[in-house]
């Protein structure tokens, strides 16, 4: 499989989601609004669960809702993320593997990233993620070489910025959403913010889509650091 670019915006939803509950393991599906073939690029994501993440009728429902409103916006799942509840512990359970698997069955380049939450703090120089891909009817470490993430420094310095400033609270997972509908789990505001962050008139050079790849970050290996 080619490369894979995570977004800013996908990049700061998965971190504040994980954020938002230190104690818990926490999911979410992976989106891109990019054509299916070359390159994946992951342009946004949905936080999911935050507790009983095997629960499979709860899964399945996130997943149809999600589907759904993707074909609505143009959108396509690519991917699963986790972070689980042991900060030492990145490596995909079995509920992560069966979820990406499904995932996989509709999008043959997909991935399935985990959190690594010791890296998860202000100022680490790599992106706290793991990548898996779909090799050999298992899912084998993504080459690091072909994991890029634009602006890794203005990356940080928007998350930061956001975590500083408690967006995490505002962050709602289909979780929370079920608990009550009337919180939007597409987090519209949220990406909103997080968009004007990102905005080159406010300074910044990070740019979440396009063909530039000259300013990409390659994430380190997780073997071996």
């Amino acid at each position: 499989m080619g490369e894979v670019e995570l977004s800013c915006l996908a990049y700061a939803k998965m971190y504040l989601h994980a954020s938002q509950f230190p104690r818990c393991s926490v999911n979410g599906l992976l989106l891109s609004s990019g054509p299916a073939g070359g390159a994946l690029c992951i342009t946004d994501c949905v936080p999911l669960l935050h507790s009983h993440l095997s629960l499979a009728p709860i899964t399945q429902l996130a997943l149809t809702q999600v589907d759904v409103w993707c074909t609505q916006t143009q959108q396509r799942i690519v991917g699963y993320y986790q972070a689980n509840a042991c900060v030492s512990d990145s490596s995909p359970t079995l509920c992560a593997q069966k979820i990406a698997d499904k995932i996989f069955e509709q999008c043959n380049n997909a991935v399935l990233l985990m959190i690594d939450g010791e890296k998860m703090f202000p100022g680490c120089r790599v992106p706290p993620i793991v990548m898996y891909e779909r090799k050999e009817s298992r899912w084998a470490l993504k080459d690091k070489h072909t994991i890029m993430l634009r602006q890794w420094e203005e990356t940080c310095s928007i998350v930061n910025q956001l975590f500083s400033s408690g967006d995490q609270e505002f962050l709602v997972d289909f979780d929370t959403h079920l608990d009550d509908i009337t919180k939007d789990w597409t987090n519209q505001k949220l990406n909103a913010k997080i968009m004007e962050l990102v905005s080159p008139a406010n300074g910044n050079r990070f740019v979440t889509e396009g063909t530039d790849t000259s300013t990409k970050l390659r994430v380190t290996s997780p073997v071996g650091d």
